[in-house]
């Protein structure tokens, strides 16, 4: 241990690119069909099937339908894993085949890059419906029922466990709960770790699947669910002053990040620079959510990419947290227009839950595919179901149409309960 300077310290930090993405949500089952979908304002939201929603006063949410894992995973593997792992390791397949690492035939990396290949992953709740299904079985018909793969199947870091098997991936093997903001706090440390040298590649996936009647259960009774039941394509609707809560999601984002020098080197198609993040903890109240925290976590970023670049980012897009909830959503307007000194000064804003729900764990790595594909295609998601804006919420969020743009540098807001912040651009 030895005393640095900061600033030269930075000028070590190697540069980091992402290679590859995949994704699969209720808006679709890979990144071409669900970015379409959002950009021509589809919603993915409505009845829930996973489940009997008779009895319970949320009835909708942001399903993935007509999903067969045994596509992605041999039919044995199947019960050994949690939904949400299903869902991560077809979104982190797609990912890989994009970054050109792996094929459809043989889907593990190659030896002589395998040990310094990292995989890291978010993940707000886990395998909940395992808990939950495994916790009746013990209940009713006693602890020798229970399977086997209960715990293996519902541990969150498990995610990186299967995922790294099925890849070969022997570098850092990493895991966040950090309720919404998991993901991306597991892209933010994947680059952290490529940028001082701990790793050449890593696999960042996030994934989430707890609409089970436990999940549903749980927020409904904290308030913090829409209940428009008879409406479900306009029960997410963000920034608009009838918004009532937020609509559960689930699904899986990856990225493939990996060092600037060794992508250039193999010709490696690159969809964008990751030039910062930073994180926050509001240290406030265990749900509900402050204007400080969002604001200090984007300070945070900038920040970095100016220690980093040598100049303050000129963001032309911003992809929000923009839950639908009466307060997250007022908080985070103000926190963006302090962080750009006014109203005036502030780029454009959209959210995507409308379109796919809020998918916890899993919405920042989704959401930092959107945004990315936003910057690489020059075309705007819209915030949907924008009927009423809120007076409080009162930026540009790209209402109810896509917008084309001229985007140069773009970032993407996420928060979660316990007061947990993250950015990155």
């Amino acid at each position: 241990i030895k005393k640095i300077n900061l600033k030269e310290f930075l000028k070590t930090f190697l540069r980091v690119v992402v290679t590859g993405i995949g994704t699969i949500n209720s808006t679709g089952h890979n990144v071409k069909d669900s970015f379409e979908a959002v950009v021509n304002g589809v919603c993915g939201i409505d009845a829930i099937t996973l489940f009997d929603t008779s009895e319970f006063s949320v009835k909708i949410a942001g399903e993935v339908k007509d999903f067969d894992p045994t596509t992605v995973m041999d039919k044995k593997e199947v019960k050994k894993a949690d939904r949400f792992i299903q869902l991560g390791i077809k979104a982190a397949l797609e990912a890989m085949i994009d970054s050109g690492y792996v094929t459809e035939e043989n889907k593990k990396v190659d030896a002589s890059i395998a040990d310094r290949f990292g995989m890291i992953s978010g993940s707000g709740i886990g395998g909940l419906s395992t808990i939950e299904r495994n916790s009746v079985v013990c209940e009713t018909k006693g602890s020798r029922k229970v399977s086997p793969f209960f715990i293996p199947s519902s541990l969150a870091n498990m995610l990186s466990g299967f995922i790294s098997i099925e890849h070969n991936l022997r570098g850092p093997s990493l895991s966040h709960v950090t309720a919404c903001a998991a993901s991306t706090h597991a892209l933010n440390d994947a680059v952290k770790t490529i940028m001082i040298g701990g790793a050449d590649r890593i696999l960042v996936v996030g994934a989430e699947s707890a609409i089970c009647p436990a999940g549903v259960a749980g927020f409904a009774a904290m308030k913090a669910l829409s209940t428009r039941n008879d409406d479900p394509k306009k029960s997410s609707r963000p920034f608009d002053i009838d918004r009532d809560g937020f609509v559960m999601g689930e699904g899986a984002g990856a990225l493939v990040v990996e060092d600037l020098e060794l992508a250039l080197a193999r010709g490696a198609k690159i969809y964008a620079e990751i030039i910062g993040f930073g994180e926050s903890g509001d240290a406030n109240h265990i749900t509900s959510p402050v204007m400080d925290g969002p604001l200090r976590a984007m300070q945070a970023a900038f920040e970095m990419a100016k220690n980093l670049t040598g100049e303050y980012p000129k963001i032309d897009y911003i992809n929000a947290h923009g839950t639908s909830t009466p307060v997250g959503d007022k908080n985070e307007t103000a926190a963006i227009k302090a962080l750009f000194n006014g109203k005036e000064n502030t780029p454009l804003v959209s959210s995507t839950k409308g379109q796919i729900g809020h998918c916890l764990g899993a919405a920042g790595a989704i959401e930092a595919i959107f945004t990315i594909k936003a910057l690489n295609e020059g075309i705007i998601p819209p915030t949907i179901n924008i009927e009423n804006q809120d007076p409080e919420c009162d930026l540009d969020y790209v209402a109810n149409v896509a917008r084309k743009a001229e985007l140069t540098t773009v970032m993407s807001n996420n928060f979660g309960f316990g007061g947990t912040n993250a950015n990155i651009n």
